[in-house]
């Protein structure tokens, strides 16, 4: 799988390619429609399947001060790129440049200089271009104009609702990653690099992985049900809390993955944590002894959900 550069030409082995062009924040189910819908014609055509995705997400370009939003890294995004049967993910670096790019200038500049595009397959709503010029209308006559294919895949509903990415961050706000994961395929994961942190987890018998939330959208503080997956292949099962920790001074916040049954070193490592199941709210203990009760009441009810 290949990570390449919207913004030069891609190798010519690629070009001639069906590109599924979205966002494709989360990857859901309907994400997942638009990226099935251009591999089936690029495998039908024999030709290159692209996934073009934009990075940062338009709207932390045009709206810096945004609250925090993403559901997937750039690295997530390729992993699952990958397995739904892409050949390579591009990204279009989203700056002032590609901003002022009209709709027509993108498909010019972008898709059929850069590319060389065969084909385009977008979800029904997309939109492109300076002051988002273009849609799936306008993206159709150019197709027919230069001689690429262009595929519109409809919304996919779940539950009588759109399946959105915004529905989807409701649930996680809400505290229902269940919820989400069904529109998922999956459950929502966060991945990082463990940090060293104060080490006040090992003083109650409870070491935790340190993981900074960056970019990542927050879903309700608590304490979850979790799996952890290793740089090894190894999946391990946990409850971690995901806050600011209010029993301890001063608040920081950070996932805090504890997995049961082991105790080796992780500082370093890129792992990444599924939120299976929201257990309960933060709170705030008046000793250290109640927090490691509520805490081992806490690991017995995340290894019964996770059984």
């Amino acid at each position: 799988m290949q990570r390449l550069d919207g913004s030069a030409p891609i190798p010519p082995e690629l070009r001639g390619g069906i590109v599924a062009l979205g966002n494709f924040d989360g990857f859901h189910r309907g994400h997942q429609a638009v990226v099935g819908a251009a591999v089936a014609m690029a495998r039908a055509r024999g030709v290159p399947a692209l996934v073009a995705t934009f990075d940062p997400h338009p709207v932390r370009y045009f709206r810096p001060d945004a609250p925090l939003f993403r559901l997937t890294s750039l690295d997530q995004r390729e992993r699952l790129f990958a397995e739904a049967g892409a050949d390579a993910m591009i990204v279009f670096r989203f700056d002032a440049t590609l901003a002022a790019l009209t709709a027509e200038q993108f498909v010019a500049e972008r898709l059929r200089g850069n590319i060389g595009v065969g084909g385009v397959v977008t979800g029904e709503d997309f939109t492109f271009g300076k002051n988002k010029g273009g849609n799936v209308a306008v993206l159709a006559e150019f197709g027919r104009r230069d001689g690429f294919a262009v595929e519109t895949v409809a919304a996919v509903a779940q539950d009588g609702e759109t399946v959105s990415s915004s529905r989807i961050r409701d649930l996680l706000v809400a505290g229902d990653p269940r919820g989400a994961a069904a529109l998922l395929t999956r459950p929502f994961a966060i991945q990082g690099v463990v940090q060293h942190g104060d080490k006040l987890g090992r003083t109650i018998g409870y070491p935790t992985a340190n993981i900074d939330m960056g970019n990542y959208l927050r879903p309700a503080y608590g304490i979850y049900a979790v799996r952890g997956h290793l740089a090894d292949g190894r999946v391990l099962n946990g409850a971690a809390n995901l806050g600011i920790r209010p029993t301890f001074d001063p608040p920081k916040e950070l996932l805090e993955p504890f997995f049961f049954d082991f105790s080796e070193d992780l500082y370093g490592q890129c792992i990444e944590v599924e939120l299976v199941d929201y257990l309960r709210p933060e709170a705030r203990f008046d000793t250290l002894e109640a927090l490691t009760a509520q805490m081992e009441r806490d690991c017995e009810r995340a290894a019964e959900l996770l059984a």
